[in-house]
């Protein structure tokens, strides 16, 4: 494979911005490919790939650099690891003329029999997931959170059907197929994209046919037992994926009120809601105040809480760089009051969704049995649902609670 000098700066460069500066890997991503328009879709799948691939594999692939093998750019050395890592030679560049393709390869085969070298991850998040899940299933879930992610589409039913949105797609060159998994049986299917493409500026995108949604999110709305004519709140919606879901359920009869504590996200979440044409959801900012003015008046409440987001680390692979033991003690406090306050919001009979895309049970399980604990006699438990990354989706947990009291 030959290399080109400017898409392998990009590289690096995006690698500085994401490690040194603490961007986000999409975002960067998303950045970095616009800065040249004569790049082609070879070169943007290029630049793109390889960003992922070191976010990824970044502490693995630094363990196989010693001092001597390090350029005065870490970003380059790093780079370099990665091409030698896909079987490629390195081209006799003044920026690789300290790395030796042959000690790269041998410390490499050495430190992938150390778990936490392997899986590319911290070690206190090693220890974490021993400490949870138990070595075993640690281990076996780390093998799938490092794969790349595929990326999920969902029908908009409001506006078409699964049979008209294959027709549609292949007309503008996009080819998908329904999951056909045990998981999706029981209603609407998601659908995969065969290969990657830009599907925001595809014409049936903009006209609201479909939404890209990852396919364990697609479980949440039907697991409220949503029925149009319905109040349903979703108070931590943010750009509001699982809101225009439950829209489609309502068949867009009766009322969303959509709650985020950041103002941008809900602008995105009319926007996206606009263009899917509903009409039932009113959008505002989670307060003190929102809260108590709609006590005991949802039919149904989703709380999508804040997480780890480790369910998720094969789509978001940064975030493992970006977590730390201090934000996983905050984390839990947040969810811990977010389920506690918002809660007041349900009447009696109604249902409550508990969900984090986490696979932790001191996020999950053990957060629901804490609520029920304070909560005796006031709620109950009808169902939960754990998806774990090895069942060949993200990583995702739902918890179902009736108020009976």
């Amino acid at each position: 494979m030959k290399l080109y000098p400017n898409l392998v700066k990009a590289i690096t460069e995006a690698l500085e911005e994401i490690f040194t500066n603490g961007a986000y890997a999409d975002i960067t991503v998303e950045n970095t490919l616009k800065k040249d328009a004569r790049w082609g879709a070879r070169d943007r799948k290029f630049i793109a790939g390889y960003i992922y691939d070191i976010v990824r594999w970044f502490r693995l692939y630094n363990s196989c650099l010693t001092e001597k093998q390090q350029t005065s750019n870490l970003y380059n050395s790093i780079f370099a690891v990665a091409h030698i890592n896909k079987g490629f030679e390195l081209p006799l560049w003044d920026d690789f003329a300290t790395i030796n393709t042959v000690d790269i390869q041998e410390a490499y085969q050495r430190n992938i029999k150390t778990r936490k070298l392997k899986a590319s991850i911290p070690d206190w998040l090693d220890e974490l997931g021993v400490s949870q899940l138990g070595e075993e299933v640690w281990e076996k879930e780390l093998q799938f959170l490092n794969q790349e992610a595929e990326v999920y589409l969902r029908v908009n039913t409001l506006k078409t059907s699964s049979n008209k949105i294959i027709t549609e797609l292949a007309k503008e060159g996009v080819e998908i197929n329904p999951v056909e998994d045990i998981l999706f049986k029981d209603h609407e299917k998601p659908f995969i994209i065969l290969k990657r493409q830009r599907l925001q500026q595809l014409t049936s995108y903009k006209n609201g046919l479909f939404e890209i949604q990852d396919a364990t999110s697609q479980l949440v709305a039907p697991f409220m037992q949503i029925k149009p004519g319905m109040k349903v709140i979703d108070a931590c919606a943010g750009a509001g994926g699982k809101t225009l879901h439950i829209a489609c359920l309502m068949q867009n009869k009766g009322s969303i009120l959509a709650m985020d504590k950041e103002q941008k996200k809900l602008e995105e979440l009319e926007r996206r809601a606009h263009r899917a044409g509903v009409r039932i959801i009113h959008t505002s900012t989670a307060t003190k105040q929102e809260i108590e003015k709609n006590k005991e008046t949802a039919d149904r409440l989703l709380l999508d809480v804040p997480c780890s987001g480790l369910g998720v680390l094969k789509r978001n692979p940064d975030a493992k760089w970006k977590l730390t033991p201090e934000f996983m003690a905050e984390i839990q406090l947040t969810q811990a009051q977010i389920i506690n306050d918002y809660s007041t919001m349900l009447k009696l009979g109604g249902l409550m969704v508990y969900a984090t895309c986490s696979i932790l049970p001191m996020e999950n399980q053990m957060q629901v049995q804490q609520f029920l604990q304070n909560n005796i006699g006031k709620f109950e438990l009808l169902n939960e649902q754990t998806i774990m990354p090895s069942q060949g989706f993200d990583g995702f947990y739902m918890a179902c609670l009736k108020k009976i009291r």
